[in-house]
């Protein structure tokens, strides 16, 4: 019924020039919504596949922890299944200039503004990132496994991403329910690192509790190498940043940037080699670097180790956490980019406070 209302509110509060997009939308994400079936119904059928059957058992104690020990909503959200035709459900379609990595912005109606678009339809998408580099933007697609409809609906268990090793797939529920409990319109940034923070928590929490040492030694290894290009990632953006400030002809500047993405590249090599992986971001970085790829990794990771500095600081409460990061992000946004910054350089940063008082973060923060 939810979804019937809103279908023509969209229409209604976005202008007739995006009205097919979000029929579009719409009309796939109900089409994706009418396939779903029941779990427990599902593990009822004695035909079941066995690797299927446990796969989402695995999902059912994964989620009554997200519950007891996350904090995180209680609803029929991943109570169901859904079998795709392809190996992701959309795509997100990312955009900058060519001599900035500031992410070009959409905005929606309910949600706000967002640095990606996504889409259901290949056709469509194409031509929309045909109309992008006619007007001199740099776009990067990203294929997205799952989403979260921020509880507006209950989201299915996609067969995207069933398949996934334990502390993935834990993860990505994490990260979508994380959504659902906080949600700040018109900060991409917030939720994002925020959804990242609870996920990779989380997964320690999930993989600790159940003595899983094989996935635990594995994720702490990717947790490393993940660090590692983050890092990178964010160099060679601040590198990008530096050489598209210089006042020189734009001829040296895409010079300079070519020669920026081909460090990068072999920078990540020696790290894969490090840290003996052997997927990872490889594929992402032989592929084409341009500014939206490389902003689009910002837009998830920027504002991550001051959530976790956070969970760290309530003791792994998260109850207690969440309840911080909802005043925090009733803030004006900012007062808030001054909060959060105050996280980020804490060990620098003594006798400095958030204008939030709740319980001891006070003295938290100044310690």
């Amino acid at each position: 019924m939810r979804l019937l209302i809103s279908i023509p509110v969209l229409l209604l509060l976005t202008a007739c020039a995006d009205a097919g997009y979000y029929w579009h939308s719409a009309n796939a994400h109900l089409s994706m919504m009418n396939k779903r079936v029941d779990i427990d119904e599902m593990l009822a059928d004695t035909s079941l596949d066995d690797e299927l059957r446990g796969r989402l058992k695995s999902v059912q104690q994964m989620r009554e922890f997200s519950i007891e020990r996350l904090a995180l909503p209680d609803n029929g959200s991943y109570s169901s299944y859904v079998e795709l035709d392809r190996p992701y459900v959309l795509q997100n379609l990312f955009a900058a200039t060519e001599f900035s990595t500031r992410l070009h912005s959409w905005c929606y109606p309910i949600i706000g503004c967002t640095s990606y678009r996504g889409y259901y339809d290949e056709t469509r998408l194409q031509s929309y990132v045909e109309t992008l580099q006619n007007d001199g933007f740099e776009v990067y697609i990203g294929q997205v496994a799952a989403y979260s409809t921020l509880g507006w609906f209950d989201d299915p268990v996609l067969s995207s991403f069933i398949d996934w090793p334990d502390y993935r797939l834990a993860g990505l529920l994490f990260h979508e329910l994380t959504h659902q409990r906080v949600y700040i319109a018109d900060d991409t940034g917030f939720n994002e690192s925020l959804a990242s923070a609870v996920q990779q928590a989380g997964i320690l929490l999930w993989l600790e509790s159940g003595n899983q040492t094989t996935q635990l030694d594995s994720f702490h290894r990717w947790l490393i190498y993940r660090k590692r290009v983050i890092a990178l990632i964010g160099e060679t953006r601040d590198e990008l940043t530096r050489i598209y400030q210089q006042d020189i002809a734009d001829s040296e500047k895409r010079r300079l940037k070519s020669q920026a993405f081909d460090r990068a590249r072999g920078a990540h090599a020696e790290i894969a080699r490090d840290h003996e992986i052997e997927q990872g971001f490889t594929r992402w970085f032989s592929s084409e670097l341009n500014n939206a790829k490389i902003g689009s990794v910002a837009t998830y990771s920027n504002l991550v180790p001051a959530f976790l500095d956070m969970i760290e600081a309530h003791g792994g409460d998260f109850e207690a956490f969440f309840t911080y990061v909802e005043k925090l992000g009733d803030l004006e946004k900012q007062e808030r980019d001054s909060c959060l910054q105050i996280w980020v350089e804490r060990a620098g940063a003594e006798g400095k406070t958030c204008p939030i008082n709740v319980g001891r973060m006070n003295s938290a923060l100044q310690g």
